[in-house]
Parts: structure tokens; sequence; C-alpha cells
């Protein structure tokens, strides 16, 4: 997911921040630390030896960009996961790009051919994509975003839950075959944008296609001459393309449609009282798509119009839990192992991670696999993607992490992450290790390269101090193998975004006010 959850206390507290954060307006190149970072602990445990993971990885998408490069999921199934090594934890060097004066996390990040960043970085004056260098985060290039219907409604009613309770805009976009990024604006509008050096020297961002979706998509939605509209805003949460090329798009109030590239047409239709906060997934036999009350798969008929091959309902709960931005599941499907797809619920007392056959064939009643509870009764939740290998699934807990004020003075989260692996034989389940690595809010990744876990970690501190880590997790055993500190106070708060493993081995986590990298150093 993306930053959401904050109230009408986050006026006064973002004032706050900007005192035991240090930061003023004007431009740096850092992210300031909090006061206290020289009193915690730098680095613990010890450098990993790579020891890459034997299996097979996910189908490589014809239409995004390699496998680990594409979006916020690392590929088409939303495995999370990433073929080459991540860190190891070799004296491991932290740098940071402060985005703006206030906000500026920069959430999914892709890589482009030549390993540059395209990222979308989320300010309070609105989105923007931008190319970075990979090494020194420089801005390369950036593309302004309209401004999303939620941030001025936030500032024109000064509740800034509306903003970070919504997951559209951008913030899920994927890349290309052909470096380009795919994504929905706040207007309803689904862009392919180019970047290219000029002549100068000078990058820029270009728009090859804008497909205007609102003919349908109810699109009465505040702006600045539209301070409080009568009608429906619906935002589109996300954008993935199918196998043949098609691109297919979600809306917040259960809106599923598709634009065919080479005709522009959309075709939609709506899923009625049902919410899509979640990306989706695909796969050469449909499209998995999770809303706050079923799990669906997709195929399109002849014209592009959406049609369902089959729906599974599971344990939405009775209410949304501290830790989940609404009553559902808060996964993006992932499609792994033989034929399988993986989903949590939002049960009352433990959520439980589902794991479905997906075929098309699969007789009604006889899809589950297995229902696998986790974590602590009363203190279970995820809104995070799974990470998926073979016949393994990794899952962090997010149960009390709201937004950027939850975890300030030295507070964490209860955490805990476990893996489960589906049985050889697919007759069920069974928990492998659990781990109490505290990973309130991040998508973590597993690099298949190394067989490590990344976690972004935050432990309780008795004097108050808030110290964020990137933590590497073995994935065979659970051991927590190393950790380093990224930086102190609520601007290193990460509020949702992933961390993304670089093809050149460096660790990305975007954070409140930016983006910041761990490499390994020489």
């Amino acid at each position: 997911m993306f930053p959401r959850a904050l109230n009408r206390a986050v006026l006064p507290a973002l004032a706050a921040f900007a005192v035991i954060s240090g930061f003023s307006p004007a431009a740096a190149e850092g992210i300031p630390l909090a006061p206290g970072h020289r009193l915690v602990s730098h680095y613990e445990g010890g450098p990993a030896t790579a020891a890459p993971l034997p299996g097979q990885a996910p189908p490589q998408h014809p239409f995004m960009a390699p496998n680990g490069r594409s979006g916020m999921h690392s590929d088409a199934s939303g495995s999370a996961t990433s073929p080459w090594s991540g860190p190891l934890g070799r004296k491991p060097e932290v740098t940071s790009e402060k985005i703006a004066a206030l906000g500026g996390e920069c959430a999914t990040a892709t890589f482009d051919s030549a390993g540059r960043l395209v990222t979308v970085c989320g300010t309070f004056s609105g989105f923007e994509v931008k190319l970075l260098e990979p090494r020194t985060l420089a801005p390369l290039a950036q593309y302004r975003l309209p401004q999303r219907s939620s941030t001025v409604r936030a500032i024109s009613t000064l509740d800034l839950s509306k903003i970070f309770k919504d997951t559209s805009g951008g913030a899920y976009f994927y890349l290309d075959n052909e470096d380009r990024a795919v994504l929905a604006d706040s207007r309803q509008h689904i862009l392919r944008l180019s970047h290219a050096q000029g002549p100068d020297g000078t990058w820029r961002f270009k728009a090859d296609d804008d497909w205007d979706l609102t003919g349908q998509v109810p699109h009465d939605c505040a702006d600045w001459t539209n301070l409080r509209p009568t009608g429906t805003c619906d935002p589109v949460t996300s954008v993935m393309p199918d196998w043949n090329g098609r691109i297919w798009w979600v809306t917040r109030q259960g809106r599923v449609g598709t634009v065919d590239p080479a005709t522009s047409r959309i075709r939609s239709i709506r899923l009625s009282g049902e919410e899509i906060q979640n990306s989706f997934s695909v796969a050469e036999d449909g499209v998995s798509i999770v809303t706050d009350h079923a799990l669906y798969s997709f195929r399109a008929d002849a014209d592009g119009t959406p049609v369902a091959q089959w729906r599974q309902t599971y344990d939405r709960g009775t209410g949304t839990k501290p830790g989940s931005v609404n009553q559902g599941s808060g996964t993006t499907p992932d499609l792994f192992g033989d034929g399988y797809v993986a989903i949590t619920d939002n049960a009352d007392d433990r959520m439980n991670v589902l794991v479905y056959k997906r075929g098309t064939e699969v007789p009604e009643g006889q899809r589950l696999v297995c229902r696998v509870p986790v974590f602590a009764a009363g203190a279970s939740t995820t809104d995070n993607s799974l990470i998926t290998w073979g016949n393994s699934i990794v899952v962090e807990n997010n149960y009390g992490y709201e937004n950027i004020t939850s975890l300030v003075l030295g507070k964490s989260v209860v955490g805990g992450a476990s893996r489960i692996d589906v049985r050889a034989d697919g007759s069920s389940c069974d928990t492998v290790w659990q781990s109490a690595v505290r990973s309130p809010s991040v998508v973590p990744k597993l690099s298949t390269g190394n067989g490590l876990l990344y976690f972004y970690e935050k432990e309780p501190n008795i004097w108050g101090i808030d110290a964020w880590y990137l933590t590497a997790v073995d994935f065979r055993t659970g051991e927590r193998r190393w950790r380093r500190l990224t930086g102190t106070g609520p601007l290193y708060d990460n509020n949702w975004a992933p961390i993304t493993l670089g093809p050149d081995g460096t660790a990305y986590v975007g954070v409140f006010n930016g983006i910041v990298a761990v490499r390994d150093g020489g």
C-alpha cells in the first residue's frame, strides 16, 4: 500500500516533527537526522555469505520491464523477489535524498535498462514522477502529476486523513518493456511516459499516450475551483497489463476496466458494493484482483470487457483493524508455485494466510488449499504484499501502525514475520519459522540471489529515540543476520512504502521525506 491513515492531530504533529527532526523549508541534499542518532547502535550482526535460492523465477511478463525492475511488487506475479543480490551487510553505507520540505516519500521504484531509478514521489504540493541517478540519488528529470482530490480536500478541511487513506494518483505504476512508466493520475487518465536525454544533456519525461477514463469513471472530484463537489469521485487505484498488452485498471469503488493501447477502446464493469485499495497481479491464465469482499480471477472478452472467471469470498471480519486501510484483505494477490494464489483475510481474532488453486477447472468448494492463522490473538493484520518463492510464503505483521504519528517517541508495533510452505503434494500448508522482527509498515523484499529477506525495522526505545533500520533475515531459518541504521526521527518512517532491491545490489527505501539507499561498502 501507500501512505494513509492520518487524523486531525497530524497538523500539529507535523509542526512538531519540523522541530524535533531539525528540518526547515530550505532545500537539502540528505534527509536530516533527529536527535539521538549518536545514542543508538548503527550496525548489529555480521556480514552474510550469499546463498542463492534454488527454484524457478516468476514468468517474465512480455509487456513489462524485467522481473525485479518493473513495479512495487517486483513482477507481474507480485512475488516481491529480486533475482540479484541485495546488500550482504559488509560495512553498509547509507545515503539519502530529501525530496521536499515536507513529505516527499518515493514509494514505487523501478529501474530502466541503464539502471536509473524511475519513481513517483508524493509531496503535499502534488505527486511527481522522477528519474534519479542510482548512486547519488540526484534528480535527473521530473514530471508533475495533477494534484489529487484528497490533497485539496485535506488542506481545505484541515483533515489530513483524506490524503493518507488515498492509494490513487500514481502510487502504483509499472515500467513497461520499453522503459515507459504507465500510471493513472488523479484526473482518471492513464498516462504512458517515456524519458530521454536531449542534445543538451538534460533528461526529460514526455507523455507518449494519454487515455481518458472519465467516460467510464465518475469524476466530480475536488480541485481548487471545485472545493465541495456534490457528485461522485472514484479514484483509479492501479494499472497493469495482461499477457496480450491490454492495460487493466481498477478503482476504489470497485470498477474493473481495460484499455486497448492499439485502438484506445475502453471497457469496464463495476463490482457493486466492493472496494479495491490494493494493486493486482497478472499471469497468462488471468488477472487476479482482491476487493474488500472477495478474490477474483478475470479475463477479457473479445471487445475487452472484463469477465470474472471465478470469485472466492473470504472472512472480512467485522471492522477495520489498526494497521489496515479497510475492512478486507490488505494484500495484492501473489501468483506462485503450481497454480496457486495467496492473500490474507481480515478475520477478527487472528488473520489467516489463504492459499487457493487458481485454475478455472477447480470444482466449487475445492479451491482452498489451506488457511493458516498467523501472529498473536487480537494483534494480527497486514496491509502489505506477501513474498512468494517456490511453494513458500512470507508474511509480516503491521498491527498497530496507522500513520507517522503512531511510532513517535520510541514506540513500536508488536511486529512479527512468518514463513509458510505449501506441502509438495498440495494437501495443506505448514509454518516453517516465526520471527520477532518488528517491521511496522514496509513492503518487504527477498533477494533470491543471496537468500536474504529485507525488512524495515523499528524497536521500542525507552529514551524516546525513533531509530529505523534496514534488517536482513535469513529466508531459510528466519534468523536476523544484520541490521543497519538508516536514520532517526519520523522523516525516516517509511509510512507504507516498499523496500526495492536495485540491480547494482543497493536496497532503496521510500521514507516520509524522500528516499534512502543502503549498499555494501568497500
